[in-house]
């Protein structure tokens, strides 16, 4: 059975929203080499419609300028996409394709493919019902040290409780942690 390793940036006060508004201040690094690593493992992304047309907006374009990111742009252009939405969605970016149906029952078949594991970043919607389910396998959350006050929060208040182990953490030098999550189960 695949792996689902979702990660997300996140303030101190658990918010989850906007994080291009925010985090690039505390983005060095080793916060570069954890999601690098997070992304690189995978040989499929799982994401929601906003994140995918955020990504495809960006990598596609840093590819082609061949900078310092071009790199990690031409890995997740290579990368297997699949796009969850409930609009018919058609793409311009390779190797993207959408998830048709119902979303837990798309992920349970995903799941049980031959493959390697399957990353996410970002697509809080997504992630908050794969915790619900008890379909995802760990949650990296990098902690921010900044209090944003507003924003959507991973979790809001009609959300019921989801028991999680820590299964590792770590401090970067900046100040962000890094947090790994998994089923209490696990």
């Amino acid at each position: 059975m695949r792996k689902i390793t979702a990660g997300l940036f996140i303030s101190a006060d658990g918010v989850v929203e906007s994080p291009e508004q925010w985090h690039f201040k505390y983005f060095d690094d080793e916060l570069g080499a954890a999601v690098g690593a997070l992304l690189g493992a995978s040989d499929t992304v799982l994401m929601g419609r906003t994140t995918y047309d955020v990504f495809a907006g960006a990598w596609p374009a840093r590819e082609l300028e061949g900078g310092e990111e071009a790199g990690m742009a031409k890995a997740i252009g290579d990368t297997r996409k699949i796009v969850v939405s409930h609009q018919d969605l058609s793409f311009t970016w390779r190797n993207s394709e959408q998830l048709k149906g119902d979303l837990l029952d798309g992920v349970r078949a995903l799941k049980a493919e031959d493959g390697g594991p399957i990353g996410m970043s970002g697509s809080v919607s997504v992630v908050r019902q794969l915790l619900a389910a008890g379909l995802l396998d760990e949650l990296h959350l990098f902690v921010h040290p900044v209090a944003r006050g507003r924003g959507m929060r991973l979790f809001d208040d009609t959300a019921d409780p989801i028991e999680l182990t820590l299964l590792s953490s770590e401090a970067f030098t900046g100040g962000t942690l890094h947090l790994v999550y998994g089923p209490a189960s696990a």
